[in-house]
């Protein structure tokens, strides 16, 4: 599957869970609109797909800032992991 297949597969596992998401040429925009933003906390993010070279090239879920989330075929693990850094708890 492509990138965006699978990022369009995260974004209705998140889009079920009533985080905001937007599937755009930058990634996968997520909001998470039940926590007020504030500077220790991460209430949003643009996830991207693309190959890891630590795990032989396959596909991965990384964050805005190149932090690995899970592989791509992996998509509720990537949801939670996604899920537990926006709920506004400190990181």
């Amino acid at each position: 599957m492509t990138p965006e297949v699978r990022l369009a597969a995260l974004a209705a596992h998140l889009a079920a869970r009533k985080l905001d998401v937007q599937l755009d040429s930058n990634g996968l925009r997520v909001r998470n609109p039940h926590v007020k933003s504030c500077c220790t906390q991460h209430t949003g993010d643009t996830i991207s797909c693309r190959t890891r070279d630590e795990d032989g090239g396959r596909l991965w879920y990384f964050t805005s800032w190149g932090e690995p989330i899970a592989p791509a075929d992996r998509v509720t693990d990537a949801a939670v992991f996604v899920l537990g850094y926006l709920s506004g708890g400190e990181r």
